[in-house]
């Protein structure tokens, strides 16, 4: 089942009583699956729990399925426009987690809902919460932007609707963003009076500077085929064909290397803002580490005796 699509099968599920009708009152859990998706108790029902009883589970803001290699990540709390909260940016660090054993291949970063996200939560920002967990937001967030960038599979972002401030800095932080032509784009800080100082570490490295700029003193959105033109997105696609476009990309991927494509990543990410003779002289080192790679010699002698290459690294998944 593809992102979209398995998104609103969870909520629909959680819905029916064929999910939900045996969950009890003291807080346990009820788990079952459903085409790659944990259905666990997203819920408490009452005032407390007696003595004894099982932690109340926190509530799934963030929902992962793999299959195929294809590890697909959803933001999944439109009632709140997907806010990066403290909670969800946790979640979203843990189902990010990728390691040489794993099976994966790519990742793609969806939604739930009309919004794809609407940047932090700003109940989180007032003086009520504190310096220390202002903080620890921040910082949380940097090291999912991070993160992105540092695994050794590419994410592509699956965009439909609008994406502010953090959010939008988190589409500009994946390898690759496909988004429908509903898309839109904006770092809106400046208008409740927090300026988008970390969103503006991405975006700006994103697109062209006075565009950055002026999405950042301005708050304007920028439309999806203007994010086309000034480099925040891939593509742009018909809303309908969206989640298509995103897997074909992604099924294409899936087809290569893993080995390669993560010293490739590694490298890109490593060169793009070093002066070009330093950069050079990384990527030759790279080119050479990649001939050393059993994957290396089977694509060249793939591509001499004339057949598809059979990767010796995804005989390790």
């Amino acid at each position: 089942m593809s992102a979209p699509s398995s998104c609103a099968f969870l909520n629909f599920a959680l819905k029916r009583s064929y999910c939900v009708r045996r969950l009890v009152l003291d807080g346990s859990k009820y788990k079952g699956n459903k085409n790659g998706w944990t259905l666990t108790r997203l819920f408490s029902i009452g005032q407390g729990r007696p003595s004894g009883a099982a932690e109340v589970q926190p509530k799934q803001l963030v929902l992962s399925s793999e299959q195929k290699g294809i590890r697909t990540i959803c933001l999944n709390d439109p009632q709140k426009r997907n806010a990066l909260s403290l909670a969800m940016l946790e979640q979203l660090q843990d189902r990010l987690k990728v390691d040489h054993r794993d099976p994966t291949r790519v990742i793609i970063l969806t939604a739930n809902g009309p919004v794809f996200s609407a940047g932090h939560d700003l109940k989180e920002l007032t003086t009520a919460y504190g310096h220390d967990y202002h903080q620890k937001v921040f910082h949380t967030c940097s090291l999912v932007m991070t993160m992105i960038q540092d695994l050794p599979v590419p994410v592509i972002a699956q965009v439909s609707g609008l994406a502010t401030a953090a959010g939008c800095q988190l589409v500009a932080s994946c390898d690759i963003a496909v988004a429908s032509e509903k898309a839109k784009f904006a770092t809106p800080g400046v208008n409740v009076g927090l300026f988008c100082s970390t969103p503006a570490v991405a975006v700006g490295r994103s697109v062209p500077r006075k565009v950055a700029m002026e999405m950042l003193f301005t708050g304007f959105p920028i439309t999806a085929q203007e994010a086309l033109q000034h480099g925040l997105v891939s593509r742009v696609v018909p809303d309908n064909h969206l989640e298509q476009e995103t897997m074909r990309i992604a099924e294409k991927i899936c087809e290569t290397s893993k080995d390669v494509v993560a010293l490739g990543k590694a490298t890109f990410y490593a060169q793009i803002n070093l002066e070009r003779k330093q950069a050079y002289s990384l990527s030759e080192k790279a080119m050479v580490d990649n001939l050393a790679l059993v994957d290396g010699q089977e694509g060249i002698k793939a591509f001499v005796e004339k057949r598809k290459p059979v990767w010796p690294s995804s005989k390790k998944d």
